[in-house]
């Protein structure tokens, strides 16, 4: 690639190419790096005054994108943990331009060296059982869109799918005979199978009866027979827990997504005494690393390991003032 190369047939066959046809990402991961290009090409047509197709590679420098993931951060108000994927999508594109365009590898190097933010992790959040019950019962079951609602928040629950993968089931995807599981495609293109509770499979199988919506076979469709929107999904779950909050007002207090759903079924199973190894298998997670998070976040948990243990047996002291230097140190 020359020093004037345009940026245009570059970016273009990193998705066709690399992400499409090398790697076969999946269509969650194509539509992140997507809408990570769009936003940072718009910002830099601001900057370079240059439309996106006459941009040179050599101006996609690690200064340009730097202000772009600060811009993000600042002004957009994006989280730290977003801004750090969309420098991931970066990252993997220089990373493939590293092979298709040598002549620029110190900018490229200089790219690669701009390192993920630091941020503090919040503790997992999860609903308590009366608060899932209470939940479970907002949608108003006299309707259609009722009766899908309660179906997906139970179904959800209960068996701690991604919100794309809720999205995506079809109705083939729904194992109903001798060991009825649901079927779904995850994360890194890995298919798993989750069981699926006596008391979940008779509203799936009630629903499953109800009239279809739309020519497609999607299982939870929107009111046009249509995939549910990300948006139209939160919708959902913002209303419901809105009425629900009026019988569980510790709902009031909670932000209820569809992770928070997963979250709530991982600790169900953590503390059940399952092991680890099994729940990172029933959430699809790479590694068993991952479920640590869930250790970390019940305090009912950590109250049970401490009345296992013998505290040491203290005794008090009187207070002894130290040396004025070591005084000021120790209050810094």
């Amino acid at each position: 690639m020359s020093a004037s190369a345009s940026l245009a047939p570059l970016l273009e066959s990193f998705f066709t190419q690399r992400l499409m046809q090398q790697r076969q990402a999946s269509p969650h991961t194509i539509s992140s790096y997507r809408d990570t290009f769009r936003q940072f090409l718009k910002f830099a047509e601001q900057r370079l005054h240059k439309s996106p197709s006459r941009m040179d590679f050599k101006e996609i420098d690690a200064p340009l994108i730097i202000a772009f993931l600060d811009d993000l951060e600042k002004r957009q108000g994006v989280s730290v943990r977003s801004r750090n994927l969309r420098l991931t999508a970066i990252h993997s594109f220089f990373r493939y331009a590293a092979f298709e365009a040598p002549a620029h590898s110190a900018q490229i190097q200089r790219v690669l060296a701009i390192p993920s933010k630091r941020f503090t992790r919040t503790m997992v959040n999860f609903l308590t059982r009366p608060e899932v019950d209470a939940l479970l019962s907002a949608p108003d079951e006299r309707i259609w869109s009722g009766r899908r609602d309660h179906a997906f928040l139970l179904l959800a629950v209960q068996t701690g799918l991604r919100l794309s993968e809720m999205t995506s089931l079809k109705r083939d995807d729904l194992v109903l005979g001798v060991g009825a599981h649901v079927r779904v495609i995850g994360k890194g293109r890995k298919e798993r199978c989750t069981p699926i509770a006596r008391s979940t499979l008779a509203v799936l199988k009630s629903w499953l009866r109800e009239p279809q919506r739309g020519v497609g076979d999607v299982l939870f469709p929107s009111a046009k027979g249509e995939r549910l929107s990300v948006h139209g999904v939160q919708y959902m779950l913002n209303k419901h827990r809105e009425t629900a909050s009026k019988e569980c007002p510790s709902l009031q207090l909670k932000r209820v997504t569809v992770h928070c759903l997963r979250h709530t079924m991982a600790m169900d199973l953590l503390q059940a005494g399952i092991d680890r190894s099994v729940i990172a298998l029933w959430l699809g997670h790479e590694s068993v690393e991952t479920t640590q998070i869930y250790l970390e976040a019940t305090l009912a948990m950590k109250e049970q390991a401490l009345a296992k243990t013998s505290p040491p047996r203290g005794k008090a002291g009187r207070f002894k003032p130290t040396d004025h230097l070591l005084s000021f140190l120790n209050g810094l």
